[in-house]
């Protein structure tokens, strides 16, 4: 039977994350041992050893992050502790045991000045804290983990606080919102980025993915596209970045190109409006 650790277990993906694998956990087929802050300090190097040590999983998947991006402006060690060392942390020990890493990374490491979505092999050039902090994660993945996936993804929405919910719940008691339409990239489901994790890592094609669903939008394309879905009449006003003004620079271009999942394996992930209608549909269950 395959152990799978699970770190931030209570976020939106690490609840898709069990959600994925409910059948082979029911069967039998993997044991979970779901992790978060208050269970396992993941910056705490001696807290993860110990732990994994014990524990002994065959795949550690992470998913303990800070993402709150404009909080990491304000507290870059919190963010490095929580996006960098953690990571190093939990790949040491990995290593050590002989088990495998899965390290969940963001398209914040890219400058968004591009002009064509972006392959695993284009120079980063975080902007932000938080950009930078989940690269240096990344970076010590591949220094002190052998067996690693790295998976970079986007616009993330799940089970949890997420841009879909706050759009829902908006459009309650709005009959107007105004939404970023200068930001463009890839609403990706959280179901079907585990689905992808679940893909690879019984395998040992490891490297550097991205992993988004397809297609592309911006952030207000995307508020249209949730009301429509709901039959919410509410009209989206586009404005600008620099009109809505939050804290952390954001990429203006966040599409990514999951050339590497294509090209290496057979599994695809869904076009995002189709991920989206499938999220609908289980939200109202």
């Amino acid at each position: 039977m395959r152990k799978l650790l699970i770190t931030g277990c209570n976020g939106q993906l690490g609840r898709a994350l069990n959600e994925e694998y409910k059948e082979e956990y029911n069967s039998k087929k993997v044991d979970i041992i779901n992790t978060d802050v208050d269970d396992l300090d993941i910056s705490s190097i001696d807290a993860v050893m110990a732990f994994v040590r014990e524990a002994k999983p065959d795949v550690v998947i992470n998913c303990g992050a800070l993402t709150a991006v404009d909080l990491c402006e304000t507290k870059p060690d919190e963010a490095f502790l929580a996006n960098a060392i953690g990571p190093r942390n939990l790949s040491v020990a990995a290593e050590e045991i002989g088990a495998k890493i899965v390290q969940l990374s963001t398209d914040y490491v890219f400058s968004g000045d591009a002009s064509r979505p972006y392959i695993e092999t284009d120079q980063p050039g975080p902007k932000s804290v938080y950009g930078a902090t989940k690269l240096a994660g990344e970076r010590f993945v591949e220094q002190f983990a052998k067996r690693h996936f790295i998976i970079r993804t986007a616009w993330l929405y799940g089970e949890g606080k997420n841009f879909v919910e706050t759009m829902l719940r908006l459009a309650q008691k709005n009959d107007m919102v105004r939404v970023v339409s200068d930001q463009v990239g890839t609403p990706t489901s959280a179901a079907w980025l585990a689905k992808m994790i679940h893909a690879l890592e019984p395998t040992d094609n490891y490297g550097l993915f991205h992993g988004t669903c397809e297609g592309s939008c911006s952030w207000a394309d995307f508020a249209v596209e949730i009301f429509r879905q709901a039959n919410q009449p509410v009209h989206v006003e586009y404005i600008t970045t620099e009109e809505f003004g939050a804290a952390a620079p954001r990429p203006a271009y966040s599409i990514l190109d999951n050339r590497m999942l294509r090209l290496t394996t057979d599994f695809r992930m869904a076009d995002w409006r189709h991920a989206l209608t499938e999220y609908m549909k289980r939200r109202t269950v």
